[in-house]
């Protein structure tokens, strides 16, 4: 599915109004479309809409609501939602604001609005078409980020069945072979050969063998270096420490991570950006066999520490931990990694907000200036050093679960950090991946979080500029 704005022609012309501003904008209007306002009453409120038609009946003007500065801060991509669901046909805004934060809002929230999980049931297409804004690199860039927002949502919407630790692998191919990028995949005992043992584990119980997938791509040759590492846990049962059937029910999502790292892989590869690429996604599904890995059990990461297993529902973290440490083999200049991790980081932020870690005091400061910006709220938790205790179990180096239920984000991260071998400018995102209900360009089901702030941060914090 992609994303993409209307072509230049004959086009209803569409006036964006704030909240404080329809008085001015209905004494221009002919006296019956004034009247048709007025009867309507439209107040500008954040998302509301309303069609003038003309003498002959058919739509002359179209009024979308900016609301004001609260309640637009209340809600994201209100405006461009409204346009995307305004009568079928073409329109065209008459004056795109001049602040670019507001203009890529209202563009971004018409494109997402678009979206259509449509693969299992026939849905109406919009009818709405918005030409593109007359920069036209902002209307390219919008339709990149819009498209891979489309594909992150698309991976996470598809059920387990149809998005197994296989198909998230062809999913990967399909993206390398649309730009030219290299794609190699370690899978089944083939991980044990490749010294990838705790991926090994935690997929060996499902019937689609575990995988290692990894993707490179090379914008430039001396181009700064830049690792994805993401979750891709297809399906989560919790092990043989089950999960009760409520708690299993979005567990189709637990590959949120790697969504999200292909999502933004696409669009630095689209955007042909001047780096060097690589991204790293241990797919498993974590699965209830003979053959399951257990609670008690001790295992032996790639890079020698050794984990006991105190829950196997605390599984992404031990995936992951291979991942980064084949990443920092060869070190690059910003390691991410990318997880529906814990749910204790939903208890800290609720499900809207991304938390991150990172010991990069300008990596930190630098994402959430960019997260404002694009309207991708980020949050940093800190990497609590002193916490690094209740991670370590006695008989073994590190435990996956420690009890107490205290600092779950943060004790998860300080796992992960523990295989990154200190890397100065690792950046762990915990997200949630899901809009649990209808919202503004962001319809119940799958959901982009943290790339586009990161997107959006990479020249800063990778080129300084």
């Amino acid at each position: 599915m992609t994303a993409k704005f209307a072509d230049e022609g004959a086009a209803v012309p569409l006036r964006l109004v704030p909240a404080d501003g329809v008085e001015a904008a209905t004494a221009v209007l002919p006296p019956v479309a004034a009247a048709w306002a007025g009867a309507h009453g439209f107040a500008g409120k954040a998302g509301e809409r309303l069609v003038l038609p003309g003498e002959d009946g058919n739509p002359a003007l179209a009024l979308i609501g900016t609301g004001d500065a609260a309640s637009r801060a209340r809600t994201r991509f209100a405006a461009g939602a409204a346009i995307a669901a305004l009568p079928k046909g073409r329109y065209a805004i008459e004056d795109w604001p001049q602040d670019r934060a507001e203009a890529e809002e209202i563009g971004l929230g018409y494109l997402f609005a678009r979206y259509r999980f449509d693969t299992y049931r026939k849905q109406s297409e919009p009818g709405a078409e918005l030409v593109a804004p007359p920069d036209a690199d902002m209307a390219a860039r919008l339709a990149r980020i819009a498209t891979s927002e489309y594909l992150t949502r698309r991976l996470i919407d598809t059920p387990a069945a149809d998005m197994g630790p296989d198909a998230l692998e062809q999913a990967a191919r399909d993206l390398a072979d649309a730009y030219g990028a290299g794609i190699e995949v370690t899978t089944g005992e083939e991980l044990l050969e490749a010294n990838l043992p705790m991926i090994h584990a935690v997929g060996r119980a499902a019937a689609t063998p575990p995988r290692l997938i990894e993707l490179t791509w090379t914008g430039a040759a001396d181009g700064p270096t830049l690792t994805l590492v993401g979750k891709g846990v297809c399906f989560d049962t919790g092990g043989l420490n089950l999960k009760p059937g409520a708690s299993m029910a979005l567990m189709k999502k637990d590959m949120g991570g790697a969504a999200n790292v292909l999502g933004l892989a696409r669009s630095i590869m689209d955007a042909g950006l001047k780096v060097r690429l690589r991204v790293l996604i241990p797919a498993v599904e974590n699965s209830v066999s003979g053959s399951s890995f257990r609670p008690g059990d001790i295992l032996t990461a790639r890079n020698g520490m050794t984990v006991e297993i105190n829950n196997t529902d605390a599984e992404g973290r031990l995936v992951l931990a291979d991942a980064l440490s084949l990443a920092v083999e060869t070190p690059p200049d910003l390691l991410v990694s990318m997880a529906t991790l814990t749910g204790a980081a939903r208890v800290a932020v609720g499900p809207d907000i991304a938390p991150f870690l990172t010991d990069d005091e300008a990596l930190a400061a630098s994402l959430a200036t960019a997260g404002r910006q694009v309207a991708d709220p980020v949050w940093r938790l800190p990497f609590h050093t002193p916490y690094e205790p209740m991670i370590e179990p006695g008989i073994a180096d590190l435990d996956n679960a420690p009890k107490g239920g205290m600092a779950g984000a943060i004790t998860a991260a300080l796992f992960l950090r523990r295989f990154t071998a200190d890397h100065p400018s690792y950046l762990h995102f915990d997200i949630f991946a899901w809009s649990q209900s209808n919202a503004p360009g962001r319809p119940k089901g799958g959901l982009g979080q943290g790339g586009r702030a990161l997107l959006e941060a990479l020249p800063e914090v990778l080129w300084k500029t």
